[in-house]
């Protein structure tokens, strides 16, 4: 609980900076990254491509500035259906503190199981991010922007995660990320180093009978921007494989992105997610959107 006593204080601390100085304020909300530059929302609720995390921060203010985002994200597959939605502060483009509610559809999967037609495993996750070094635009064209992470998952349906193997039923994830967008070629690239051992990213708890201890897995993106308001890309994550009944692929996916306006982003992709819970191939489509300021 006291990662979660430390999130409501920082939200409830940014929003009275916001709320007490009311000129100050309005600049705050004002906003100037370029277009894109504060990513779209991950599954887990922080900033940057839909199944990877980036060293981006959240909303659109820069270094003199609160800003904060929304999303909802829909992933529909053919045995599951995935729905996300979360919120995000950008403290001066420093530091991002998120909130994600995970909600799988186990659709007919659940009535095989004996959990019920369309049984939905639950999951919190809390996140805080701050950047350490360079700038995904600025600056030196070969630094790229730098942020370390961490995401702090309660599943809310242990008793699932329990009977698959799962060894925990919370758990903690660790990430470094380094973003850069090279302008003269109009190329974002990401990588991403998590430290964990969720299973499913937490949805079917942490650890299990074949692996009981985190490991290093990949997140890797690269996205081409045709406009100002227009990305596409690839994205590839690696994922741990602990549970003996329930294998786990790597997860991959192509999206496209589209600033709608300053405020909106609308952005859908091409997944695929490999086996969930027995059930392979599954393969589907990711749409998600965005509000910032």
């Amino acid at each position: 609980m006291s990662f979660l006593r430390f999130f409501l204080t920082s939200v409830t601390v940014a929003i009275a900076v916001s709320l007490a100085a009311p000129a100050f304020a309005e600049d705050l909300r004002s906003g100037g990254k370029l277009l894109l530059t504060n990513g779209i929302a991950t599954v887990e609720g922080s900033s940057g491509g839909g199944l990877a995390s980036w060293s981006l921060i959240a909303g659109n203010a820069t270094k003199d500035g609160i800003g904060g985002s929304a999303h909802i994200t829909l992933v529909e597959l053919p045995d599951y259906r995935l729905d996300t939605q979360g919120v995000a502060i950008g403290l001066f483009d420093r530091v991002e503190l998120s909130y994600a509610r995970q909600n799988l559809n186990t659709k007919s999967i659940g009535a095989a199981l004996g959990l019920g037609f369309g049984y939905s495993l639950n999951q919190d996750v809390y996140g805080a991010k701050i950047r350490l070094a360079g700038d995904v635009i600025y600056g030196d064209p070969h630094m790229p922007q730098i942020a370390v992470g961490v995401q702090h998952k309660r599943n809310l349906d242990g008793q699932v995660a329990r009977a698959v193997g799962a060894a925990e039923t919370n758990g903690t994830d660790f990430y470094v990320s380094a973003t850069k967008l090279f302008l003269a070629q109009s190329i974002l690239a990401n990588a991403t180093v998590r430290y964990t051992k969720a299973n499913q990213g937490g949805l079917l708890g942490f650890g299990g009978d074949q692996k009981d201890a985190r490991a290093l897995q990949f997140e890797g993106s690269v996205a081409y921007q045709f406009s100002r308001k227009f990305v596409v890309g690839g994205e590839y994550r690696t994922k741990p494989d602990n549970l003996g009944i329930a294998r786990e692929d790597d997860w991959f996916d192509l999206f496209a992105a589209y600033a709608i306006n300053r405020n909106l982003t609308v952005a859908g992709a091409y997944v695929d997610l490999g086996s969930i819970a027995t059930a392979d191939n599954q393969r589907g489509a990711f749409l998600s959107l965005r509000a910032s300021f």
